[in-house]
């Protein structure tokens, strides 16, 4: 069975992650396949819209297929993760830049390279299952894929927390942070999908009135501090220990480099700005980080107790992000 459904059905392009028993985890192919078809239908006149959906009721896409980067890491091989890298982020960049409608429609788990599909697209869709989140500090990386340009336009100081803590986010929180725009239930895309294939017409997508945000409401402002220490001492401060316990679990290096990268990103004018900042990171990830442990600890061996071993101080982070030269991503126009 193929990893993707790739066909055209009527006035839309149609793109089905098709791994449900592997929550439609992302792989390198699965990636350059989602930007040919996009390419191939970028200027073909019978193709109106795309959709992207995923089978399977518990996930969109939980994530990057990460599995071939661990090993050719672990192996000296760090080139398998950097061509990866630089392949999804083209194919994110994509999706952000597309001249026609791309709809998705994001059930259950929406992380990381999920994130990287679904919270581009022109018309992003949620559900009562939806659960969104950017978790990379958890096994040593940052949120690639775009996710610090996502982050860095969250209202208020939420891009700071979610970078850092990893936290999830249902269809109200997602809206109101600006990782999706349309709330619909769930029993409605069946019908919602036909139409946008009969029709070719986005606009007569309607969404719904969304589910209370959570986020809203939530006193963030101890992730307006200058380090990640001291927005810790605040937290502490505040006896905030929901935030505090992923950030202890978390990678210090990542946490402290999420914090630079999400408000380096205010200041970017384009996503392709921030993709740019976030491969110098995950270009070196396999070799100078603490993302070859922090998967063994939460992928490989699931034992989920990482040992952390990377300095996490402003030097170590600017070595992190520092210009990469001729390796450096960049983009054609």
């Amino acid at each position: 069975m193929a990893d993707l459904t790739i066909r055209t059905d009527r006035r839309a392009g149609r793109i089905t992650l098709n791994r449900p028993a592997a929550l439609n985890a992302l792989s390198h192919e699965m990636a350059n396949d989602i930007k040919t078809a996009l390419d191939r239908w970028r200027d073909d006149p019978a193709v109106a819209l795309v959709i992207i959906d995923a089978e399977g009721d518990r996930a969109f896409c939980a994530g990057g297929d990460i599995a071939a980067v661990y090993h050719g890491g672990r192996a000296g091989d760090h080139a398998i993760g950097q061509r990866f890298f630089a392949d999804e982020y083209r194919m994110n960049a994509t999706i952000a830049d597309y001249p026609k409608p791309i709809v998705a429609f994001m059930q259950g788990f929406v992380m990381g390279g999920g994130v990287g599909i679904g919270g581009h697209a022109s018309h992003r869709v949620v559900g009562d299952t939806t659960q969104m989140a950017m978790p990379e500090t958890g096994i040593g990386l940052i949120p690639d894929v775009g996710g610090t340009w996502l982050l860095s336009r969250a209202p208020g100081r939420i891009g700071e927390y979610l970078g850092l803590t990893g936290a999830r986010m249902g269809a109200g929180d997602a809206i109101h942070s600006g990782f999706a725009n349309l709330y619909l239930p769930e029993a409605d895309w069946p019908a919602a999908k036909d139409r946008l294939a009969e029709t070719g017409d986005a606009a007569s997508l309607k969404g719904k009135t969304p589910p209370q945000a959570a986020l809203a409401d939530r006193d963030l402002s101890a992730f307006g501090g200058r380090s990640v220490a001291e927005i810790i001492g605040a937290l502490e401060a505040a006896g905030n220990d929901e935030a505090l316990k992923p950030i202890r679990r978390n990678s210090p290096l990542s946490m402290a480099a999420t914090l630079a990268m999400v408000r380096a990103a205010r200041g970017d004018r384009r996503m392709q700005d921030s993709l740019a900042r976030e491969y110098r990171f995950t270009h070196r990830a396999t070799e100078h980080s603490d993302f070859i442990e922090g998967v063994r600890a939460q992928i490989i061996d699931k034992d989920r107790t990482p040992v952390w071993s990377r300095p996490a101080d402003p030097a170590a982070v600017d070595a992190m992000l520092a210009p990469l030269g001729d390796a450096e991503l960049n983009w054609e126009d």
